[in-house]
């Protein structure tokens, strides 16, 4: 009996006794005859249980909770294609399995290739999918077919001229299902490529397999989330394959999600192989109407779980203005004025000189009741907006608080109190719901914490009723956090405190929300006066950093010191106190793409 030991030595020794016959997990079969436990089999087995035989991730197919519903009747939301002006376009989320690596990438877990299937009639495929296995499979790519208004003598799509083979895994030494050859298409003049082709053999794919596109259709993209790569680690030197995004991000912007991935050869990446679609049709048809949103907003809304120690809740804008709210001007700070039922006398034009800010009511008393906001009387407020080109619906749910209170830290295990840094008048946090146009699904949502957030993919998210997903708002500092716990934030020795747990105070922001803008349906939604409000919602305040510091430092060794002082002067300016918090309109995000910390 001999065992290869150039591929069996590197795994552990396994034990295997049996009468009969035994099918070992390397693949070798041996009748055994001894039964008694000293005369068993020592087989030294080189990897074990093949990765092959163990289940990921991605064997599962992520579906919401629920089915989506129907959507009320409209233009061109939820209708499956969306017409990109030359192009039409579909999102598929059905594939067949090209090649598996069972190690490498995010986790050692290895990625896996689609091709795509089940297209619609007419409709060219444009590139393969690649998907991590350490996530479920959840993703999708699009399909073209060009408008039968387009030019003969120039058309939007064309077939390659020839492909490019940019690497091969078959000398590579890693389990696989197979050996991948990776394919760029080769497109002709006035044509780029927006995917990759993958083969299991050698010989090129066949010219008319996929699809280029005519270059005025498209836009320039750029590396987002790793995928593969033959290391455990993310190395810009070798072989990878990445997520891509368009460069420009936000409501104005025209470069679609395409869904296919960048198969990227050594450290390059300022000139990228691929690009992704451009939508030329400046009418937006696939954007959702009141009622589909109305529709979208029962679905999704999510719950938003206050923590059980919090003392400043949410109000509605307007229950800060008829309690006292007051606006003050610069040079006339002794004669603040009472601010009008929906802030129809604060300032209107689109300027942040500092002339102005909000504060709460003067009277000792009055000012702690306000700072407590109000729960019972708390609004969300959404602005829709188009992203991607219109195939997304972006759902920002704005909640205000009267209130920020003061921050906490953490030093190794030993929480620390602030004092009053991260104290501030008038609060505004928000998430946003991330809708398909193709099928009305909810894809990600983004959770804003501080000066940045993150989003989340939805098989990453808790829900609760459905397909509604669940938040919660951090104690004092309300930054929105998918899971509960201490959320922290710096470094594992020192970091703020973001502390989120379930209580009995939550908020379904589907019910009592307002839509405070939705530019793309021009007269139908009025903004109210203080949204157009573009200064500070609270006063700069000044606080003594060094005397601050000095006290939470005093029995800290000085390594912490130098970690905890290193963490505050980090801070955001509306946690130092330094100035005033803005309201929505005046953030990044209100035109642009949300941002990630």
């Amino acid at each position: 009996m001999h065992v290869p030991s150039s591929e069996y030595a590197p795994c552990k020794i396994r034990r295997y006794c049996i009468r009969t016959l035994l099918t070992l997990p390397c693949g070798f079969n041996f009748l055994l005859i001894k039964t008694d436990m000293r005369n068993c089999l020592a087989l030294p087995c080189g990897k074990g249980i093949s990765r092959k035989d163990q289940s990921r991730p991605i064997d599962n197919t992520f579906k919401l909770p629920a089915p989506t519903p129907v959507w009320p009747p409209g233009d061109g939301f939820a209708s499956g294609i969306i017409n990109l002006g030359e192009l039409q376009v579909a999102q598929i989320s059905t594939f067949n399995q090209v090649w598996t690596s069972y190690e490498g990438g995010p986790d050692n877990l290895g990625a896996t290739i689609f091709e795509p299937t089940g297209l619609p009639e007419g409709f060219s495929m444009l590139g393969y999918y690649s998907h991590p296995n350490n996530k479920p499979l959840s993703g999708w790519v699009l399909v073209a077919q060009a408008n039968s208004s387009t030019s003969t003598s120039n058309p939007a799509l064309k077939e390659p001229l020839d492909y490019n083979l940019i690497w091969s895994t078959k000398s590579l030494q890693i389990d696989q299902n197979s050996s991948a050859y990776f394919w760029l298409p080769n497109p002709p003049d006035g044509y780029k490529a927006v995917g990759h082709v993958v083969t299991t053999i050698p010989d090129k794919p066949s010219l008319d397999k996929i699809r280029c596109v005519r270059s005025d259709l498209t836009d320039q993209i750029e590396t987002h989330t790793w995928i593969w790569g033959p290391r455990k680690s993310n190395d810009s030197n070798e072989f990878n394959l990445y997520e891509t995004r368009p460069s420009n991000r936000g409501t104005q912007a025209q470069g679609i999600l395409v869904g296919t991935f960048l198969a990227q050869n050594g450290g390059n990446t300022s000139a990228l192989a691929i690009s992704c679609f451009k939508n030329t049709n400046i009418n937006l048809t696939s954007m959702p109407n009141l009622q589909q949103i109305q529709a979208i907003v029962h679905a999704y809304s999510p719950i938003m779980y206050l923590h059980p120690k919090e003392q400043y809740l949410p109000s509605s804008v307007n229950w800060f203005f008829t309690n006292g709210g007051l606006l003050y001007k610069k040079g006339d700070e002794s004669q603040p004025a009472p601010i009008q039922p929906n802030g129809t006398n604060l300032p209107q034009d689109p300027n942040n000189d500092g002339s102005s800010w909000l504060d709460l009511p003067a009277d000792r008393d009055n000012k702690e009741r306000v700072k407590r906001g109000d729960l019972q009387s708390s609004r969300v407020y959404l602005h829709i907006k188009p992203m991607f080109g219109g195939t997304f619906t972006d759902i920002a749910c704005w909640v205000y608080y009267p209130f920020n209170g003061p921050a906490r830290a953490k030093v190794e295990f030993i929480p620390i109190s602030l004092g009053k840094i991260g104290q501030h008048v008038g609060d505004w946090e928000h998430v946003t719901l991330r809708v398909s146009n193709f099928n009305g699904e909810l894809k990600k949502v983004y959770f804003s914490q501080h000066s940045g957030g993150t989003w989340v993919d939805s098989f990453d998210l808790e829900f609760k009723n459905g397909n509604k997903p669940v938040v919660y708002s951090s104690l004092h500092g309300h930054a929105f956090y998918p899971k509960p716990g201490l959320n922290p934030q710096g470094t594992n020795s020192v970091g703020l405190r973001n502390d989120t747990a379930e209580s009995n105070m939550v908020v379904d922001m589907g019910t009592g929300y307002e839509v405070v803008s939705a530019e793309y349906l021009g007269l139908e939604i009025v903004e109210p006066p203080w949204l157009n409000y573009y200064r500070e919602w609270g006063p700069k305040i000044r606080y003594d950093i060094a005397e601050k510091l000095e006290k939470m430092e005093k029995y800290l060794p000085m390594k912490l010191k130098k970690l905890l002082e290193k963490l505050v002067r980090s801070l955001p300016n509306e946690l130092l106190g330094e100035e005033g918090p803005t309201g929505p309109k005046v953030k990044s995000n209100w035109n642009g793409d949300e941002v990630v910390r």
